[in-house]
């Protein structure tokens, strides 16, 4: 890519939640899915939409968000130095999830935090729950784009480790606070974690609503169903298909308007 600003590839038609893997080496850079339309106005130069962003880290995997003609672009400009890309789309589609606005579903917020637990002396509008492997990736980035947009989060007290009760974890948070996140990851389910108390975390026992809103990272709809089969079904977002600020974004929004 030495003197270019940037270079693309002609993905074809793809299917909605279909994963296009970006290889990188080299510097920093831009990488976007862009579809057809769009891509003729990137490059004229006029404003366009995309999914995707700055990519520090290589591979990076994006989430194709519905059915069309789609290209990959690495674009350098704004950044210089050199890159090396290539573009292959993976055989398996993104995990089949729920899709639909979280305003759907009124028992994720809480119109405000029960009574706290003696632990604590405060109430808090998000709490997250994750495992420590899934810290740097999704909770930290999403407790920070939350914080900006004026929210109060509780996270440090919430990532789960080995030997740890995943349903006083979950019942603590959900105590003292609005709305409840749990990232679910292949570190989170290699946690040990049985059926039943995974089935037991998005679903209230008697009434059945869902309280939490479950963060699918790195992880295929099977997994979910091998150890949860009621998680597979419940509203979610993921975090190959919208990025960390999307989701902080739809909850603040959420929460706002509650």
């Amino acid at each position: 890519m030495a003197g270019q600003q940037f270079v693309y590839s002609d993905l074809g038609n793809l299917r909605a939640g279909q994963v296009v893997e970006v290889s990188l080496s080299g510097n920093a850079a831009n990488v976007m899915l862009i579809d057809s339309s769009n891509y003729s106005r990137y490059k004229r130069g006029e404003r366009f939409q995309y999914t995707g962003g700055l990519a520090k880290k290589s591979p990076v995997r994006l989430g194709v968000p519905r059915s069309g003609h789609w290209y990959g672009v690495v674009d350098l400009r704004g950044l210089g130095g050199r890159v090396n890309a290539s573009f292959r789309v993976l055989p398996s589609a993104l995990p089949e999830l729920r899709e639909a606005p979280l305003s759907s579903v009124p028992s994720l917020v809480r119109p405000e935090p029960a009574p706290p637990y003696a632990r604590s002396s405060e109430a808090y509008d998000v709490f997250i729950s994750h495992a420590s492997e899934d810290k740097d990736e999704v909770a930290r980035p999403m407790a920070e784009a939350l914080h900006s947009r004026g929210l109060k989060v509780w996270y440090d007290e919430f990532t789960l480790r080995i030997g740890d009760s995943l349903r006083r974890k979950i019942d603590e948070g959900l105590a003292n606070s609005r709305v409840g996140l749990v990232v679910l990851s292949p570190a989170f389910l290699g946690k040990g974690w049985t059926n039943h108390e995974l089935d037991g975390i998005v679903t209230r026992s008697v009434s059945g609503e869902q309280v939490l809103l479950p963060i699918w990272h790195k992880i295929s709809k099977q997994e979910v169903i091998s150890y949860s089969p009621s998680l597979a079904d419940k509203l979610a977002r993921n975090t190959a298909s919208h990025t960390i600020d999307e989701i902080a974004a739809e909850i603040a929004e959420l929460i706002q308007a509650s």
